[in-house]
């Protein structure tokens, strides 16, 4: 029998330490993973953010160039920006559990698959369509102009003669 109790605390103590470095190697990874920043810029390089590994914006850029651009087209292509930034992550989460739990880790697989769910890869860009920037002054003939709303006439005010009951002969009555 004090085979079997030495064989018993033998076994539990290499439990123990097991775990105890499976808990050091997953403080490891947090603690990469949570230092993890990222940053993507637009095609045109008018967008630059970052990202931090919650997918969180943490700092936004977009420069001069953007002015010539509609506010629908500016805040689309942030759009775009960050959700490639955020696909990023499950790779970046790949490779910090590959450098410390290993990626045969059930844990670690359920994270994954998770961070993959939260942060899908960004669709196909489009190139977006061409902005009509175009002026046209004169007459449409596809579409004509509305006819003037009717105008209603007055009569002409009636001139003022000398047997007007003003008294004032023209004249302020402040003066």
């Amino acid at each position: 029998m004090p085979e079997d109790i030495a064989g018993s605390e033998r076994m539990l103590q290499q439990w123990q330490q097991s775990i105890q470095q499976k808990a050091e190697r997953y403080q490891d990874m947090a603690a990469r993973v949570q230092g993890m920043t990222i940053t993507e810029a637009s095609r045109d390089g008018a967008i630059r953010l970052t990202i931090g590994s919650n997918g969180i914006l943490t700092h936004l850029e977009i420069a001069e160039s953007a002015r010539d651009k509609r506010m629908a087209e500016v805040s689309a292509e942030v759009m775009r920006t960050l959700q490639k930034a955020q696909s990023r992550i499950p790779e970046l989460l790949r490779q910090a559990m590959a450098e410390t739990i290993g990626t045969r880790d059930e844990t670690a697989n359920v994270l994954f698959d998770e961070a993959k769910r939260n942060f899908p890869a960004p669709p196909a860009e489009e190139e977006p369509p061409p902005v009509n920037r175009e002026l046209r002054f004169g007459i449409e003939d596809d579409h004509p102009a509305p006819p003037p709303p009717p105008t209603t006439r007055r009569p002409p005010p009636r001139p003022r003669g000398h047997d007007d009951d003003d008294d004032f002969g023209g004249q302020s009555f402040l003066s």
